[in-house]
């Protein structure tokens, strides 16, 4: 057996179809047919059904595949750490982040990586948090910024800091400028214009509000924050956002809510008991003493001896 029959037959169960399989392999599908047989003696035992229209694991396929795959992650790992150059004058770090993220966070934080660790290819990718803790999993990613709560069995998290929502306005919303709290109960009477619901925000904010018996009138639905901003900031449409998001345009508004929105708690995501690359531990220490050195999120560059503490922000 050779790493190859792995490979091959971890895309003959991925596509269910030897065809489409030495496609994907860029091999002939009689040279892939030969490879699969060839592992099935070598194991004493049938991998795959080819009875039916489609390609199918049998149990102990199933059961094979499992060991196979972590097999050539933990590989992978290795070839990583055997490359990994700990002065970070190369190296490469994968990272996703949820998309919110994109819109206050991630820009200056890659930044200041960059600026440290010109060196280092940043792989980044907007995931939704359940595609970031698989891939995590997956080996796939090194890291994932996301939020604190249950994660699957295998992911840990590291606490960076807490994010607040709040109701925002544009200009001509009858509630810009209001210096009182708006009751939740009266947000039933003012259009929205929400994230998607496969937004982790989204369902933030539907759980405030069923909380509070508030049906909402959402007049809108995006999947952009730029869109969101946009549309609030010529409309008569509330939207609800990290503050983060809201605190440099002069076309949104503010509005407090009572009660106000729950906070939650951004996390650095990784795989338990995986390999961490000098990138990657880089980037930790680097976000970690970033949070901490800012009075919420990171809005500026941090300073160049700034050391990490031991604890997390709550």
């Amino acid at each position: 057996m050779e790493l190859r029959h792995l490979r091959y037959l971890l895309a003959v169960a991925e596509h269910a179809n030897f065809t489409r399989a030495a496609e994907a392999l860029h091999i002939s599908q009689p040279t892939l047919s030969q490879q699969i047989k060839q592992l099935e003696r070598s194991l004493r035992v049938q991998l795959l059904d080819r009875s039916g229209r489609t390609v199918r694991l049998t149990d102990a396929g199933e059961v094979y595949t499992c060991y196979a795959r972590r097999a050539l992650q933990d590989l992978a790992a290795g070839e990583r750490a055997v490359l990994d150059v700990q002065d970070l004058s190369r190296g490469t770090l994968r990272l996703a982040v949820t998309p919110t993220f994109t819109a206050y966070l991630i820009g200056p934080l890659v930044a200041d990586f960059h600026a440290r660790h010109a060196g280092v290819t940043l792989d980044l990718r907007e995931l939704p948090q359940d595609r970031i803790e698989s891939a995590l999993l997956a080996d796939e990613l090194d890291l994932g910024i996301a939020f604190s709560g249950t994660h699957l069995p295998g992911v840990a998290g590291t606490d960076l800091f807490t994010e607040t929502l709040g109701l925002v306005v544009g200009p001509g919303h009858v509630c810009a400028g209001r210096g009182t709290a708006l009751p939740a109960g009266e947000l039933a009477g003012h259009p929205l214009a929400l994230l998607s619901g496969d937004f982790a925000t989204r369902r933030h904010i539907d759980a405030y509000l069923a909380g509070h018996g508030v049906t909402p009138r959402i007049a809108v639905e995006a999947n952009s924050i730029n869109a969101l901003t946009e549309i609030v900031g010529r409309s008569a449409l509330a939207t609800v956002l990290p503050d983060a998001i809201t605190r440099g345009p002069a076309h949104l508004h503010p509005v407090p809510v009572d009660p106000p929105l729950p906070a939650r708690t951004v996390t650095l995501l990784r795989r338990e008991a995986a390999y961490q690359s000098a990138a990657a531990r880089a980037f930790t220490a680097l976000a970690r003493r970033w949070a901490r050195e800012q009075d919420g999120p990171p809005e500026k560059g941090l300073p160049e001896n700034g050391a990490p503490r031991d604890a997390a922000p709550a």
